[in-house]
């Protein structure tokens, strides 16, 4: 579960979903105050119209009346003016001859008795006049029409609007007001997002380096770039960090002790049996063999104590290609016992790379050795050199029992012996190999052989060290 993935999903969730509510809020009452403002403006030009008719009523007679009110208010004809007031205009028509909602708009004029002076609505509902607002139908259209009768002509004055241009108006109003918020949205989301990212960047300061700390090298965080949230956090993993290099370090301690103090008797044992086999061979003979695997058990134990305090480690520059071949010279008696050939194959030449010659002679010498142990006689054990990307790889391959593919990440665990793998050894050979390969930033990885036969290979990667700095140590 991902605390920003979850933080930044309802974070944003939330901001959809109340600016999407504000937004439909703010549509309905733009609409509805739209409304509101169409209806005053409809009564007031009523009003306006009432204030013509009650001039001209004073100033014409009943028979001129209609005829100036039809002059003065009803709109010209299409065929008059050559227009399409339906047609796709911005607002203004065509040689300023007005605006095309004007077409939208109907007056209407009665008497006292309800007679009409001016019908531009010819709505159907003269017979019903009612003073305010209502609603009426004509030519296939809804209108808003705003009544009122004059007290002091008593003709009635009616204003109309159609209801389509009203709606028109009120949406495009309306999504004025909405639209900037709908655009601002996706914009707020991201800078939420972002916000979150900045806002997690110190907890991922704290994480890269509890991510690369190895355990030769373990450290407390630095509690004073940990955000107030964390830094109980913080403490409690500081305190465990520091029992557990206590722990480390005791465990180191106490097998680099037991292995020095266990070599001292057991070599003295070793000479004691020498003696005592020189009478009796058959009967000390195997005991011999147990003491030569607890001493090596030892040494390796010592070795492994050196690898992982890394104490001794200082690399320079050496030649790879040299460094392989003194390793097989090493082992050559060994395999000379079992009459195995140990191959080497070299495609570099010269492979410069910085590492610590002694702990890469110990790799490759125990990995040699597994491979003789454990390969029948008559059989060839290969050691290949190749270029790899950025550093050079190196293959160790035999013709022994191999070890299945399930089983390759336990047999690099240390104290493991597989059955596949009998011989004499206490488990740790590979395990050392892997912390040596590591200790030099490389990797080790264990596959079968790829012409078929029986066998393991064992491959160590290790970077190239610069061209241009040949120094050697």
């Amino acid at each position: 579960m991902s605390l920003t993935r979850t933080l930044t999903l309802l974070v944003t969730s939330t901001v959809l979903l109340v600016a999407l509510i504000a937004a439909a809020w703010s549509y309905i009452e733009s609409n509805h105050e739209l409304e509101e403002l169409f209806d005053a403006e409809l009564a007031q030009s009523t009003r306006i119209v009432q204030g013509l008719v009650r001039h001209l009523a004073d100033t014409q007679s009943m028979e001129q009346l209609p005829k100036t009110l039809s002059e003065t208010l009803e709109l010209p004809r299409t065929d008059d003016l050559g227009i399409d007031f339906e047609g796709d205009y911005d607002e203004i028509l065509p040689g300023g001859t007005g605006h095309k909602y004007e077409k939208k708009l109907a007056f209407e004029v009665w008497t006292r008795e309800r007679e009409p002076l001016l019908d531009t609505l010819k709505a159907d509902d003269a017979e019903g006049l009612i003073p305010g607002y209502s609603w009426a139908e004509s030519s296939g259209h809804r209108w808003r029409v705003f009544t009122l009768q004059d007290p002091a002509t008593g003709f009635w004055i009616r204003t109309a609007q159609r209801e389509d241009i009203r709606e028109e108006l009120s949406q495009e109003l309306a999504l004025g007001n909405v639209l900037p918020l709908l655009i601002a949205l996706p914009l707020l989301l991201i800078a939420a997002s972002v916000a979150i990212q900045l806002g997690f960047r110190p907890l991922r300061r704290l994480e890269r380096p509890i991510r690369h700390m190895a355990p030769e090298n373990i450290h407390p965080l630095d509690d004073q770039q940990a955000p107030k949230e964390v830094a109980g956090l913080v403490q409690a993993v500081n305190g465990l960090l520091k029992r557990l290099n206590q722990a480390l370090e005791r465990e180191r301690r106490f097998s680099a002790d037991a292995a020095h103090e266990l070599r001292t008797p057991l070599t003295a044992l070793r000479l004691n049996l020498e003696k005592a086999c020189e009478k009796d061979p058959e009967r000390f003979g195997g005991i011999i063999q147990s003491v030569d695997r607890m001493v090596h058990l030892v040494e390796q134990m010592l070795l492994l104590s050196q690898v992982d305090s890394g104490n001794d480690f200082v690399p320079g520059y050496h030649n790879l290609s040299a460094i392989l071949e003194q390793s097989v010279a090493d082992v050559a008696p060994l395999a000379l016992k079992k009459d195995i050939d140990p191959i080497l194959e070299d495609d570099t030449g010269e492979a410069l790379t910085c590492c610590h010659s002694a702990l890469i002679n110990t790799l490759m010498r125990s990995l040699l050795a597994n491979a003789i142990q454990y390969s029948p006689e008559h059989t060839v054990v290969t050691t290949r050199l190749t270029p790899s990307g950025h550093g050079y790889q190196i293959t160790v391959c035999d013709q022994g029992p191999g070890i299945p593919p399930q089983e390759h990440d336990r047999a690099l665990s240390r104290f493991v012996r597989l059955d596949q793998r009998k011989g004499g050894g206490a488990g740790l050979g590979l395990a050392i190999a892997r912390r040596i390969a590591e200790l030099h930033g490389g990797q080790l990885t264990l596959s079968e052989r790829s012409d078929g036969q029986s066998g393991l290979c064992v491959s160590i990667w290790l970077p190239a060290g610069p061209a241009d700095r040949p120094t050697r140590t």
